[in-house]
């Protein structure tokens, strides 16, 4: 004790034999010469063993909300397809299971894009957090409801190779367009053709390229004044061309601006700008939702941030891939996507 009333530790004078004493760390090197090897190993296990420990931690909470957001999402769709077929879920439980189709068409869609780019970036090394699902209104809530804003991943590393960034910008729409492609030939099949009704508003769908292809393919071709009734997978596909079309933009840093800076570097930035007064034009004389993606692009930043082998030639390979993914974002761009029409 001492004179205020505190315990106090003895000191115990510490000599070399007793610094060492039994591999343990009793203090300072009373030596003189630095930390000891025993010191140096104990720090670096205990700074190895801190890191693990708080990497564990951060992956522990990197998929606690995703998850809660994925099964959140999951509800909602159940919902918006649920009232697409007519059914009143949130009076009547049991009609959540006529929301099943749409769901699950739509959910494996954002599911498989998101997948794409997650894996993709864990092969290259690059650190990325699980997708994260937006859960949405459905329909009679909103004008255009169906229960979902989308899903993203953010990275928390950097992207330093233009392989690496095209690949992972690449791989998601890719990926999501195949289910896309899968879910507008499933949902076709029951499709029905229905006469317009003259003087009835109706709200319509564009037409990408890719769908058009499919419908005539599958021999979809409704005569004038008649049109083709979507069911809910049918629509889940078609959405899964508009989100895949929304990414493949070449603006800035989405998945195509990615692959165009991959492409031409510096000279994107053009590109991207371009981009943006184009779908100021497009929003000004059709479709105004282009307005709002024009604004919220371009306040997110046309340019792309430089990759450390800038100056490194693309193989012919992701060149392919490249130029590939700019015929995927043709084939499934909708000047007009919705229309309002009799």
């Amino acid at each position: 004790m001492n004179p205020e009333g505190e315990e106090t530790i003895p000191e115990v004078p510490l000599t070399p034999e007793r610094y060492e004493e039994e591999g343990r760390v009793l203090g300072p090197d009373p030596t003189g010469n630095g930390f000891s090897k025993a010191y140096e190993e104990s720090v670096s296990l205990a700074n190895i063993e801190g890191s693990a420990q708080k990497s564990i931690e951060d992956d522990k909470v990197d998929f606690i909300i995703p998850a809660i957001l994925f099964f959140l999402t999951v509800f909602t769709t159940l919902v918006a397809g649920s009232r697409m077929e007519g059914g009143l879920p949130l009076q009547n439980p049991v009609d959540l299971f006529k929301g099943v189709p749409f769901s699950l068409a739509l959910m494996s869609i954002l599911f498989v894009h998101e997948m794409g780019h997650y894996i993709t970036s864990k092969i290259y090394g690059v650190k990325t957090t699980p997708p994260y699902f937006i859960p949405g209104p459905w329909p009679g809530n909103f004008i255009f409801g169906i229960g979902t804003f989308g899903a993203f991943i953010r990275m928390k590393s950097p992207i330093v190779k233009k392989t690496a960034l095209l690949d992972i910008g690449a791989a998601g729409p890719i990926a999501g367009f195949v289910v896309s492609v899968l879910a507008v030939v499933i949902g076709l099949q029951s499709s029905k053709i229905v006469e317009m009704e003259a003087g009835r508003s109706l709200f319509r769908l564009g037409d990408p390229l890719i769908f058009t292809a499919i419908a005539s393919i599958l021999g979809k071709n409704p005569p004038a004044g008649f049109d083709i009734a979507l069911n809910s997978v049918a629509f889940a596909g078609w959405i899964g061309f508009f989100v895949t079309s929304l990414n493949l933009l070449p603006i800035g840093q989405l998945d195509g601006g990615h692959i165009a800076y991959a492409l031409l570097g510096q000279k994107q930035r053009f590109v991207s700008i371009g981009m943006v007064f184009v779908l100021v034009i497009l929003g000004t004389t059709g479709w105004t939702g282009w307005l709002v993606w024009a604004v919220l692009t371009a306040v997110l930043g046309v340019r792309h941030p430089p990759t450390m082998d800038e100056a490194a030639p693309l193989d012919f390979k992701h060149q392919l891939v490249g130029w590939g993914s700019l015929v995927l974002f043709i084939i499934t761009f909708m000047p007009t996507p919705f229309m309002v029409g009799s």
